[in-house]
C-alpha cells in the first residue's frame, strides 16, 4: 500500500475510539486528499476529546451514534479500530463488496521503513516497551546496528502503538529508515497484521495468561493471536529475524523450541534471573514481574550491543509510567498505587505480589468472561481487605470466600461491595493504618463505570488528595 492509494477514495474510519488510533487514521487519509467518513456507534459527547484533534480538516464527515450501511457499500477503503470485532455485520457486508479493509497498525507496517521491535504479552508490555525504548534511546543511537547488518548508524528511537502515546501515521514521513520503532502490540493489532501477513523483525513476548476471552472465545485462539507476532516475521537472511520469549512462562518457552529450529530466526530467553544485583540496585519499579519486564528489555538492548554498564547507568533516569503500580499518594503513614492498567487477575495478582506490607485492594469491573479462582486465593491469602466495585464484584467475592473458608474468622480477609469508586477509595482510606498500601489494581476492565482505565486511574488520583491528612 502507498500513501496515493489514499488520493481520490471514499475512506471510512470505523470507530473514532478515545485513544487515538481512529484520530490518527483519519489525519492521514484526510491529509492525503482522501474523502473521509468517520463512524462510530458513540455519541458526540462521548468521543469530544478525539472530535476536537480533527476539527480543522474540512474533507471529513462524521456519522456518530452508530454505523450505517450505506457508508460501508460507498467506501473503497475501510479503516478499522481494533476494538472493533472482524465479525461485525456491517464488515461483514464490506467483505461481500469485496471492499478494501484494513487498520492503522497494517498501514504503517506497509510504509514504514525503519527496524521495528514489536513486543506483546498479557502483562508488562508497555512498561517493557518504555524501558526497552529508554534504554535504546540512550544508547542504540551510538552503537552499530546488529541483527546482520554490521556498521550501519542508527538516528532516532520511536515509541508508540497500543501503548497509545504516538500517532503512528501522522509522523510516518519523520520515520527514517535508520531509525528504531517499539512498538506494543495488542492481541487485536497482531490478528489484524496477520491478514497481512507482517510481522516486526525483533518480537518479544512478555508472558501470556487468559484474556479478552470476550472477544477471543477460546484461551487457544487467544494464544493463536498471539503468536502471529513470531509466526510472520520476515527470515530474510540478510538480515535474520530475532523471537524473544519469557523463560519462566510455560507456553512461550514452548514457542521458544518450536521457533529455534527456524533457520534465519535467532531466539532468545529472558528470565528477571537475568538481572544482576547490581542492575536491579538502580531499578525503581516494585516486585519480581517488573524485574521480568527489566530483563525483557534488556534482552532486546542486547541486539543492539547495549551492556550491563550502560544498562545500570541509564536506569536512574526511567521513571514509571502513569497506571501502572504509580505511586501517587503517601498520607498518615498510607501509600496509595494507582495500578489501573491492571485489567486482567493475572496482572492484579502481579501487583499483590509486588508488596511485603500489609495490602488494602481494590477490584473488580467490567466482565471479560474470564475466571477470578487464582485472583480469589491471593487476596485470601496476600490481603489485608478488599474492596469490590463493579459487575464482577460478586464473583471475586464467591472466589475470595471459597479461598478463605478455612481460615479462623480472626484470618480472614476483609472484603466489602460498594456502589461506586468514590466509596471504594473513601472505604480504603478509612480501613488502612500506617504501614498499609492501599491498591487499585482491579483485575478487570473499566468499562462498566469509566471510559478506560485512565480516566479510572485518574479518579483513583483525585479521590486520594481528598482523603484527610
Amino acid at each position: 500500500m502507498r500513501k496515493k492509494t489514499f488520493a481520490g477514495k471514499n475512506v471510512l474510519i470505523m470507530g473514532l475510539g478515545m485513544f487515538g488510533g481512529g484520530v490518527d487514521a483519519a489525519k492521514f487519509a484526510a491529509k492525503n486528499n482522501a474523502k473521509v467518513v468517520v463512524t462510530d456507534k458513540n455519541k458526540p459527547e462521548k468521543l469530544q476529546k478525539s472530535l476536537n484533534q480533527l476539527e480543522d480538516f474540512t474533507n471529513i464527515e462524521f456519522h456518530l451514534g452508530g454505523h450505517n450501511k450505506a457508508d460501508f457499500e460507498k467506501a473503497d477503503i475501510i479503516i478499522v479500530n481494533p476494538a472493533v470485532n472482524p465479525n461485525n455485520e456491517f464488515l461483514q457486508i464490506a467483505r461481500k463488496k469485496n471492499k478494501l479493509i484494513t487498520s492503522q497498525i497494517n498501514i504503517f507496517f506497509e510504509l514504514c521503513r525503519a527496524t521495528i521491535i514489536g513486543i506483546t504479552g498479557a502483562n508488562g508490555k508497555s512498561t517493557t516497551a518504555a524501558l526497552s525504548t529508554h534504554l535504546l534511546t540512550q544508547y542504540a543511537i551510538r552503537n552499530p546496528v546488529l541483527s546482520g547488518v554490521e556498521g550501519t548508524q542508527y538516528e532516532n528511537v520511536w515509541l508508540g502503538g497500543n501503548i497509545g502515546n504516538q500517532p503512528l501515521l501522522d509522523v510516518i514521513e519523520k520515520i527514517k529508515a535508520d531509525d528504531i520503532v517499539v512498538l506494543e502490540l495488542s492481541s487485536f493489532q497482531l490478528k489484524q497484521l496477520a491478514e497481512i501477513k507482517k510481522a516486526p523483525q525483533i518480537a518479544l513476548i512478555t508472558n501470556i495468561t487468559p484474556n479478552h476471552l470476550d472477544r477471543h472465545k477460546t484461551f487457544e485462539s487467544y494464544c493463536a493471536a498471539k503468536e502471529n507476532i513470531f509466526k510472520f516475521q520476515s527470515l530474510n537472511s540478510n538480515r535474520p529475524a530475532v523471537s524473544i520469549f519469557n523463560a519462566e512462562d510455560k507456553i512461550t518457552s514452548q514457542w521458544f523450541e518450536k521457533y529455534k529450529k527456524d533457520k534465519n530466526r535467532n531466539c532468545v530467553k529472558f528470565s528477571p534471573n537475568d538481572v544482576t544485583e547490581e542492575i536491579q540496585n538502580q531499578f525503581a519499579l516494585p516486585g519480581k514481574a517488573n524485574l521480568a519486564n527489566l530483563a525483557a528489555a534488556m534482552a532486546i538492548a542486547r541486539q543492539f550491543k547495549i551492556t550491563n554498564e550502560q544498562i545500570k547507568t541509564a536506569l536512574p533516569k526511567f521513571k514509571s509510567l502513569p497506571h501502572r503500580l504509580e505511586l501517587t499518594a503517601e498520607i498518615n503513614g498510607v501509600k496509595y498505587y494507582n495500578d489501573s492498567i491492571a485489567t486482567t487477575p493475572e496482572s492484579a495478582i502481579v501487583a499483590l505480589e509486588a508488596f511485603e506490607q500489609p495490602k488494602i485492594i481494590i477490584a473488580g469491573g467490567s466482565d471479560k468472561n474470564v475466571p477470578f479462582d487464582k485472583l480469589g486465593e491471593k487476596i485470601a491469602k496476600k490481603a489485608k481487605a478488599a474492596i469490590l466495585i463493579g459487575q464482577t464484584a460478586e464473583k471475586i467475592e464467591k472466589e475470595i470466600e471459597k479461598k478463605s473458608a478455612t481460615e479462623s474468622a480472626e484470618k480472614k480477609v476483609k472484603v466489602e461491595i460498594v456502589a461506586s469508586f468514590a466509596e471504594a477509595v473513601k472505604l480504603a482510606g478509612k480501613i488502612a493504618v500506617s504501614g498499609d498500601v492501599v491498591l487499585l489494581s482491579p483485575g478487570c476492565a473499566s468499562y462498566d463505570m469509566f471510559d478506560n482505565f485512565q480516566q479510572r486511574g485518574e479518579e483513583f488520583i483525585l479521590l486520594t488528595g481528598q482523603i484527610k491528612r
